[in-house]
């Protein structure tokens, strides 16, 4: 089942009838584990930060405490402690990851599928709502026999923090140590297979004119997918690849400002926050041409199937400026359809929904 959701700013029913704020519990393991380096860090922490500054809402972050609604985004053991109904009187859980997330991303996932796939659904279906950032993530769900309600909301890109600005260039080639003459290729992600950094790898040594970083590590460190294997690419890279390592939050603007060009490789994501903010900085993207950003994205972005078709768009953009200038105003387009209001208003229509649900009538 989906539920839809559209835009429209109103006072929310709960607080009406309470003469108080809605309580929202927003919920993570991440920074417990030490994953802050994850999108579904960033996207915790983006929800804390957002839904507070809704006025019928009173947001507290992953604090043990009675609340109307707990939001989790994660799914690991406290998820459970955290939702006893003692805790929570309505559970929503943002699924930022499927089942076939973990292939490419740890060791052996492709067999331990059946077991994977048993866990997500039980985890949804521990949720009063699942919330999936994708409309291909929502269908997975629904396929996986997931009996919760789905609704599709796409994580929200902050355009006030992430613009193109002449500044922001100068600081993030000062910090990733470039030169001011050198085209530049980004690409951002952890060191996985999954990221795509072997096909990543190749189109630098096909560009050897070009400067190419990768800006990410391994947050699951010995039981990331293919360990050695990407040990020995960050020891023996192309000449012209620097693996820069993991970068804060903070520095992320001016890094993608560095940029020429983003090249996001990627075999499988949901709705991946690099490049919407690579975009959102008026960066040309490349993506590989995935089923899950046909149904996401709906405005035109620029798209390779295979390692030959990814070499011959960045060698396209690199030879040429007005197409940079073309697919940069393209990629800044595509990441307007993920406006922070829209986030917002939607995800405090589902926290409404959920807290009225479960009131004494």
């Amino acid at each position: 089942m989906s539920l839809n959701y559209s835009p429209s700013l109103h006072p929310l029913r709960f607080t009406a009838r309470n003469r108080r704020k809605l309580k929202v519990n927003v919920f993570s393991e991440s920074g417990f584990l030490g994953l802050e380096s994850q999108g579904g860090h960033t996207a915790f922490l983006d929800c804390a930060a957002l839904m507070a500054t809704h006025p019928d809402l009173e947001v507290v972050i992953n604090a043990r405490t009675t609340c109307d609604v707990l939001h989790s985004h994660s799914w690991g053991p406290l998820f459970w402690a955290w939702g006893a109904r003692r805790w929570a009187v309505r559970r929503v859980f943002t699924a930022h990851v499927v089942p076939e997330t973990a292939i490419g991303t740890f060791p052996c996932a492709e067999y331990a599928q059946p077991l994977v796939r048993a866990y997500v659904r039980r985890v949804c279906n521990f949720a009063d709502l699942v919330i999936a950032v994708a409309p291909r993530a929502a269908q997975v769900l629904r396929e996986l026999g997931v009996a919760s309600p789905v609704a599709i909301v796409p994580n929200p890109i902050r355009a006030e923090r992430f613009v193109a600005k002449p500044m922001l260039r100068i600081a993030g080639r000062k910090l990733l140590r470039l030169s001011d003459d050198r085209l530049v290729v980004l690409g951002v992600g952890q060191l996985q297979p999954r990221k795509g950094i072997a096909d990543f790898a190749a189109v630098a040594a096909a560009c050897p004119d070009a400067h190419f970083v990768w800006v990410g590590g391994r947050p699951f460190g010995l039981i990331s997918a293919n360990y050695f294997g990407m040990n020995d690419l960050v020891c023996r890279p192309p000449r012209n690849l620097t693996f820069a390592g993991m970068a804060n939050l903070e520095d992320m603007p001016a890094i993608y400002n560095a940029a020429d060009v983003m090249l996001f490789p990627s075999f499988q994501e949901n709705c991946p926050y690099a490049p919407m903010e690579a975009a959102s900085c008026g960066r040309p993207v490349v993506f590989r041409d995935l089923v899950e950003y046909r149904s996401l994205y709906r405005s035109e972005y620029l798209k390779a199937g295979d390692l030959p078709e990814l070499t011959l768009v960045v060698r396209r953009l690199l030879d040429s400026a007005s197409e940079r200038e073309r697919w940069a105003s393209a990629s800044h387009a595509l990441s307007q359809g993920f406006r922070v209001a829209d986030f917002v208003d939607t995800l405090a229509r589902i926290y409404d929904d959920q807290a009225c649900a479960g009131m004494p009538h």
